[in-house]
Order: structure tokens, then C-alpha cells, then sequence
């Protein structure tokens, strides 16, 4: 695959990609595997809910999130990748409820339909920041009004002003784009593309945060 931005963690090497759930374990000393699940917790996720799940890698939030729905629930994950597509289609063995499409999420699209939640964990601070407005609109486009978009992400943070060890380790495993990804005031960036009613939780020491907020 040819990489768009060379600076960037989103697009993955073939390694990376075959063991990409270890790696996150790995990566984020353990942390990774307990502050997901209290963030499907958070996200309130309704039992009849249609999610869009974008940079859906390799199923893990998916699965974890497919618990909470009911036969009438689904989740449509996009990613780039079709080795993701691969672990994602096998952790649900055709499940009728859940679906992948092999597709860049920082390029307009058009599925043809709305959705209760649209979520991206991980990805968006991936990207240079003048790509970041395609996602956006991507995100809004595809919401439901009264729908809800879930970012888990960094939280907002000045890097110099963190434990030189952790900011030591997030420049070590980080992309650059993360670096003014952190210093930015998403809320106001989000709050002008047109969503509303902002909550957010926080986790990992509040380095890592779910920012929830609604499309009128």
C-alpha cells in the first residue's frame, strides 16, 4: 500500500497490520485493553443503535460494542485495509448484524444512509491537520440528526507541560501529527463544523479521553 503521508501512524505497515491487537497491547503498556471496555461502557450504547464505525481496524471495538445491541442493532466498519477487513470479518463469522467496507475515511464518501453513532477511536489524530476537516465532514454527513458522534481519543493536553517520562514515551510511539493533535481545542473545532452538547470521559491519568458530541 502506498502511503499518503509518510509522517503518519494511520497507514500501516503489512507487519503492523498482522498484529496490530498485540501491538496496541504492547504499546500502551496493558493500559489499552482495560480503558476500552469502560468506554463502550460510556458511550450508552442503545440496544437498537446503527454504528458506523470508522478506522475500524481489526473488529476489537466492534466486538466489544456488538454486546450491546439487539438483533435489530449493527455496525458498518470502514478501513482502509483489507488484511483489517480480514480479522475484522473473522471475529463475527458472518454475522448478519455487522459489515466492512474496504475504503479511505480522509476522502469524501457516500454511503447512501445515516447512522445513530458514528465512532472513530484512535485514527483521527493520525492525520495532518488540513486533512482532518474531510473526516469531519464525513462524520457529520453520515449522522443521523439527534445522532451521536464518539471520538476516543487523546485527550487535550501541552506537551511540555506533562512528566518529561510520558511525554518521553508519547513522542517515542506517536506519529508527529499527533503532536498538535493534543494542543488543540477540539471542542471549538467540532463546536464550528456544527455539533452540540459536548461530554466527555476521561481515562489512562486523563491522557485518553471519549469525547461525545450530538449532530441537531
Amino acid at each position: 500500500m502506498n502511503k499518503i503521508y509518510p509522517d503518519s501512524g494511520v497507514e500501516l505497515s503489512p507487519f503492523t497490520i498482522k498484529h496490530y491487537d498485540r501491538i496496541m497491547n504492547i504499546a500502551s503498556l496493558g493500559f489499552y485493553r482495560g480503558f476500552i471496555r469502560k468506554a463502550m461502557r460510556d458511550m450508552n450504547i442503545q440496544p437498537d443503535d446503527t454504528i458506523l464505525d470508522l478506522g475500524c481496524g481489526t473488529g476489537r471495538n466492534a466486538r466489544l460494542m456488538s454486546g450491546y445491541l439487539s438483533e435489530k442493532g449493527s455496525i458498518t466498519g470502514i478501513d482502509l485495509s483489507d488484511e483489517m477487513g480480514a480479522q475484522f470479518k473473522s471475529k463475527f463469522n458472518g454475522k448478519q448484524q455487522v459489515s466492512f467496507l474496504a475504503r479511505r475515511i480522509d476522502q469524501p464518501f457516500d454511503l447512501g444512509r445515516q447512522f445513530d453513532i458514528v465512532f472513530i477511536s484512535f485514527v483521527f489524530h493520525g492525520f495532518p491537520h488540513e486533512v482532518r476537516p474531510v473526516v469531519i465532514k464525513n462524520i457529520y454527513n453520515h449522522l443521523k440528526p439527534g445522532g451521536t458522534f464518539m471520538l476516543l481519543d487523546f485527550a487535550e493536553f501541552h506537551l511540555d507541560s506533562i512528566p518529561a517520562l510520558h511525554r518521553f514515551i508519547f513522542k517515542s510511539i506517536e506519529c508527529k501529527y499527533a503532536f498538535d493533535y493534543v494542543e488543540r481545542d477540539w471542542k471549538q473545532i467540532f463546536g464550528e463544523a456544527g455539533f452540540t452538547d459536548f461530554q466527555e470521559s476521561h481515562y489512562v491519568k486523563k491522557y485518553v479521553r471519549l469525547l461525545k458530541a450530538i449532530k441537531p
